[in-house]
């Protein structure tokens, strides 16, 4: 009796040690996934201020705009 009461203590052990193992390399995979979407954002963030940094030296490099009256303008229904 006492050697099946040891046997299902340790069976019920590596059950827990089995769901922990899972549950560990269930959270590995999740994190190197997380790690993955936060490297390719961090790759988007630095292309968009890239292109941000173009744009503002494009505009600062573009001669200013002629002023003009709201006169000056066809009317839409024209």
């Amino acid at each position: 009796m006492k050697k099946r009461m040891i046997s299902v203590a340790t069976q019920s052990t590596e059950d827990r040690l089995i769901e922990l193992e899972i549950k560990a390399a269930l959270s590995e995979d999740l994190l190197d996934g997380l790690n993955r979407t936060v490297y390719r954002q961090q790759q988007q963030i630095e292309q968009l201020q890239q292109e941000l940094r173009a744009l503002r030296q494009q505009m600062q490099a573009a001669p200013p705009a002629e002023p003009h009256s709201p006169n000056d303008e066809t009317p839409p229904h024209y």
